[in-house]
């Protein structure tokens, strides 16, 4: 935010008294000797306040006006000229009270052109948010957008003065409100905006607003340490299911998040115990290629557990019509889900989508929506991402599912395969 220059703006109303032209912050390139309806000496004070904001010596360019103010008998050209010095000078002596006295005082002249007021009211909401007076900050930038201001740095100063002041509720729905906008024009929302609803939902303990802020910083501006935090508030959910520990996993593998050899070990074996053991070769070998397993005193360890994964491979190939045959005369359509995903892991992710919607279809699941989860993940694997993320987008449930799809569908807006 440009506080500073929000604060130092230069105050057009001292350029109609004196014919003065801005110069940097509140330096004047010439002052006339005395202008039209200003006498004598109530213009020699304002010439040697004017020449002490050029020289940045506001607090005494403010005893300058206030010697302007003890002549006697001032005339209205008088009294304006003096606001409007006094402004200049409160302005860049950061005196946000002062600066709101005299706009007030100018105002009520009906001299002050609308443009020039849009500015000072800037610049004394700007003072307010830099004093750390955010209430004030907050009245005068409202103020500006009710006398009809449209500067994105004030918005900022908006949004800041509302944090600051408490007002989480008021930056929740105006911020939403600017990110829907921005998004249903085709912009990206800005990453400031995303964290200014992030935190005020966080102070709220406004849990869907939350949601939606770290769902987007995800979707437009995804990095390892926010997906790593993400997971992490995601596990953390009382409602949340072990069951889909492994789901966790493969997101985190597919983020950069698995830590360690034990991540890599404990990956691969979730993966070989839910039947997926094409999978866990493929976690393992990661592992390997990486340098993080087969090395130090466990790389013996590591290597045995890939061995024994090898031939776990070799022996669901091994058995696969038989495995294929068994879930087809199976009640329910448990297996088909399971077998269908291998088949998905394995490569024939073609073959597997449609055992996974052969097993969704004849029902009975124990856990149907995991089974529309896992649909969706064989789509994702046989890259057919639009009707994965339709399929996830379906998905229901309190007990991590919704989580889970939520994730998966974010996370192949921007990803290909995992």
């Amino acid at each position: 935010m440009k506080l500073k220059a929000l604060a130092t703006a230069a105050v057009g109303a001292v350029a109609f008294v004196f014919g003065a032209t801005p110069q940097g912050d509140f330096g004047f390139a010439q002052v006339h000797a005395q202008a039209e309806g200003v006498r004598p000496d109530v213009g020699k004070h304002l010439k040697d306040a004017a020449a002490l904001i050029k020289s940045g010596k506001y607090k005494e360019a403010l005893a300058a006006v206030k010697d302007a103010e003890g002549v006697p008998g001032r005339n209205a050209t008088e009294n304006y000229s003096i606001e409007a010095m006094r402004l200049a000078a409160a302005s860049g002596a950061s005196d946000a009270d002062t600066m709101a006295h005299s706009f007030d005082a100018l105002k009520a002249t009906g001299k002050l052109g609308s443009a020039d007021q849009l500015r000072d009211i800037e610049s004394i909401a700007g003072t307010y948010l830099r004093n750390k007076e955010y209430a004030k900050a907050l009245t005068w930038s409202q103020r500006y957008f009710k006398e009809g201001g449209t500067s994105a740095t004030m918005k900022e100063v908006q949004s800041q003065a509302q944090f600051y002041s408490g007002d989480m509720t008021a930056i929740i729905k105006d911020t939403s409100e600017e990110i829907n906008a921005d998004e249903k024009a085709g912009r990206t929302p800005p990453q400031a905006k995303l964290n200014l609803l992030l935190n005020a939902a966080i102070r709220a303990k406004d849990g869907a607003a939350e949601g939606q802020a770290l769902d987007k910083l995800l979707s437009y501006y995804p990095s390892k340490d926010l997906w790593a935090s993400v997971l992490g508030r995601v596990q953390q959910k009382q409602s949340f299911s072990d069951r889909f520990a492994l789901d966790i996993y493969r997101l985190r593998l597919a983020t950069g998040n698995l830590k360690d050899a034990n991540d890599y070990m404990e990956m691969a074996q979730l993966s070989v115990q839910a039947g997926f053991p094409d999978e866990g070769k493929k976690i393992l070998d990661k592992g390997f290629a990486a340098g993080v397993l087969g090395q130090g005193a466990e790389g013996a360890r590591h290597k045995r557990l890939q061995d024994l994964i090898v031939k776990k491979v070799a022996e669901a190939k091994a058995a696969a019509a038989t495995a294929e045959q068994d879930a087809h005369n199976a009640k329910d359509g448990n297996a088909l889900v399971t077998l269908g995903l291998a088949y998905a892991f394995r490569g024939d992710a073609a073959k597997g989508v449609k055992l996974v919607q052969e097993g969704n279809e004849k029902g009975g699941l124990k856990h149907p929506e995991d089974g529309k989860l896992y649909l969706g993940l064989a789509q994702f694997l046989a890259g057919d991402t639009a009707k994965a993320q339709a399929t996830w987008r379906g998905v229901k449930g309190t007990d991590g599912v919704t989580d889970i799809a939520r994730l998966l569908g974010i996370y192949s807006r921007s990803n290909k395969q995992f």
